[in-house]
This record gives C-alpha cells, structure tokens and sequence, in this order.
C-alpha cells in the first residue's frame, strides 16, 4: 500500500494532470514509440493520428490518481482495459517502459511544475497500478487459456465464407485452421484480430465483436468498411478484410474478451444501437432468442439509411416470431425506397422521446453500442429519464470511453 505522504501529493495533482491530460499522451506516445518503435505493432496507428488514443492514456492516468486509495471505483475502466491488454498480448515486462516513458512525459509537459517530489510520488503511484493490471490480466490470462478451446497468444482462423450485411458491412465465419475446438465466450464479446497486411511495415491490431450467439462451430465478425470522408483516409484494416481477404484465407486471431456482456437477470432488456455498433447487441439478441429467455426484449437501432442497416430483416423475423422481443428503426436519411415501403419507425435519430414511448419500463438494462456522439447522447436521455446508471452498460469503438465521469 502507498504511504500518507505519496497520496497527498497524487491526489492534490490530479487537476494539473488532468488539465494537461491530452499533452501528456501526445508525449507519452511520442518517446514511447521512439524508445521501442516494436510497439508499433501493438498500437492502433489510426487511432494514434486521430488522437484518440492519446486522448484516452490521459484519461485513464488522471483517473488512477484521481480514485488512487480505491481502485474498486474505477473497476469498469480497469477491467475494460485489462481485457484489451490480455487481447493484444502485453506482457509484465513491458510495464516498467511505460512507467519511465510516462513520468517523462509528464516532467516534459509541466516542466518546473513537475518537481521530484512528484514524479517521486507518480512513479510509486504508477508501480501500485501497474501491479494491479498485471495480476488481473495475469488471471485473464490462465482463464482464457485454461477453458476448453482457449488458448493464448494469436490462433490461425480461416475465412470459411463471407457474407454482405449492407453496402458496408460484410461478416466473415471463421473457422480454426488446426481443426480443433474453439473458446466459448460472452454475448457482447470480441475477437482481437493481428493483421498482416502486404505493403504495411507493421503489423495491424484491431478489435471486431462477435456478431452472432456463442456455441457455434465457428466465429462471425460483422466488418465495418471504413470509406475515406473529410480529412479521413480509408480504414487500413477494414478495407484490407473487405477487399483483399478471400474465402479460404487464414487470419491470426486472439481469444475472445471484453467487459461488455449480458446480465442473466430477470430485468427487461434494451439493446440500443448506432451503425456497426448493432454487432455486440445482435449477439445478446440472438443468445436470448436461442436460449429461450422470457424476458421482455426491446431493440432500438439508428442507421443512415437501410442502404447501411445490417441485419434488418433478421431483427424484424426474430420481433414477428417471439413475443417478447420488439424492434424499432430509426433512419437519420432515408432514401426514396426506404419512404414508398415505410421501412422504419422513426425519421431522425434515437432521442428521448423514442426510449420512452418504445421502451416498457425504465427498470430495465440497457446495452449501448455506437459511436463516442451516439452513445453521450442516448447516455444524457437516459440519465434525464432517471434511469440508474447501474443499469446503463455500453461498448464504445475506441480506446477507453471518455465520458466515464458524467
């Protein structure tokens, strides 16, 4: 446990730090990819040029400081991250790196500010920390691999067959390359996926969920192609797996992780979700379907138009066959045929009208999933309504979820 002394000083620069959280990270980064440019291969380099990464290390630091006497109120973001560190292979020894790269990076940042009683103080910090990561992924680990099919490190899967969704989105059924069994895993789950793409000097990591309900002999990952748009390139990953990746190729994938999974209580549910963020929610619907859940189902999807709307008739057979599943749609855009058929409920986005006039009860659990915009704005309906953010759990597409404290 940390000393009297060292807290006091944490805690009191927390502001500091978090004021100048988003310069730290973009430091950080810097000297860490100079120091060991190897982890290029384990950095999402997309999210590194957009900043979001940045963005999210800074948070996170600030955070740890912030609860440094009570981790357990920061546990979602803990074990959120320790997920993803189990899924991309960090490893206990890469931990010091990154606590001397990161006092640096603060003493770079405040400059005098930064005296040697604190980084002194960040430094016996950072070590407390970091022990707590390396013991949870270290369990994460002997979990994973100890289950019947798990495995740790990377596995070979190969693209048993592709499947168009949407004009943009394309799932892909893979199946083990050694034969052999493979992990279950929680509805709301992910696949990290290692790519190796010709052209590319480093390797490329993403996360991808798990689109359909586990116990099949195979996984489904539902892809996103990410188009260039503004001052945006095209995605180098999906792009890759849309356009390159042919049935019968193999891919490196980790074992299943993440925080974001179904609650098996009796409570109503509420899957709402934005674009390619219907993946993990579509998971959990098909698992409640599949097992024969009797508990009230409401599913809540925004989509531009039904040109983008993956697995719209799927939803809308699963909502006509089972009586305690519902399905709304709402269309921010939708074209000329999507208005002669009426194919949806609701011209617009998923406001607070919508949940309360679709949602039976605000006892309920609500899964989101969508994009950072997206998911603050159904986050701000939902806490307007009054429902406990004990009840409110999401899947966010990028580092760490950055709107924790509202």
């Amino acid at each position: 446990m940390l000393d009297p002394k060292t807290i006091e000083i944490v805690q009191s620069t927390v502001p500091v730090l978090k004021e100048h959280s988003k310069e730290i990270g973009k430091r950080f980064y810097e000297l860490l990819f100079e120091k060991a440019p190897d982890l290029y291969n384990m950095f999402n380099q997309t999210n590194q040029k957009r900043g979001i990464q940045q963005e999210a290390l800074g948070y996170a630091v600030y955070a740890a400081g912030e609860h440094i006497t009570n981790l357990e109120a920061i546990k979602p973001v803990i074990e959120r991250i320790s997920q993803k560190h189990r899924a991309i292979g960090v490893k206990e020894e890469q931990y010091p790196i990154v606590g001397e790269t990161l006092l640096q990076a603060v003493k770079d940042v405040l400059g005098d500010a930064a005296s040697d009683e604190i980084i002194e103080a960040w430094g016996k910090a950072y070590g407390y920390i970091a022990d707590a990561f390396i013991n949870l992924e270290k369990n994460l680990e002997e979990e994973t691999k100890s289950q019947p099919g798990g495995w740790n490190g990377y596995r070979s899967f190969y693209v048993d067959k592709k499947g168009e969704e949407s004009d943009n989105i394309t799932s892909f059924y893979l199946k083990p390359a050694d034969g052999k069994a493979i992990a279950s895993y929680k509805a709301g789950q992910y696949l990290t996926l290692k790519a190796t793409i010709p052209g590319e000097k480093y390797t490329h990591i993403r996360h991808y969920s798990l689109s359909e309900s586990p116990g099949k002999p195979y996984y489904r990952i539902s892809v996103k192609r990410e188009d260039a748009h503004d001052n945006s390139p095209d995605g180098i990953v999906s792009n890759y797996l849309h356009n390159q990746v042919q049935t019968g190729e193999q891919l490196e994938f980790s074992a299943p992780a993440g925080d974001f999974v179904l609650d098996h209580s009796e409570l109503p549910v509420v899957l709402i979700s934005g674009g390619i963020g219907i993946t993990p929610v579509l998971s959990m619907l098909n698992t409640l379907v599949e097992t024969q859940s009797t508990r009230q189902v409401t599913f809540i999807h925004g989509a531009i138009n039904s040109k983008t709307h993956a697995f719209k008739e799927h939803v809308i057979e699963l909502a006509e066959n089972q009586e305690n599943v519902k399905s709304f749609i709402c269309y921010s855009s939708p074209n000329k045929e999507d208005r002669i058929g009426h194919d949806f409920d609701k011209e617009g986005i998923i406001d607070l009208d919508v949940l309360k006039s679709t949602v039976p009860s605000k006892e309920s659990l609500f899964y989101l999933c969508g994009s950072i915009p997206f998911m603050e704005s159904i986050l701000t309906a939902l806490v307007k309504w009054g429902v406990s953010k004990e009840n409110i759990h999401y899947e966010a597409f990028s580092p760490v979820a950055l709107f924790e404290e509202e």
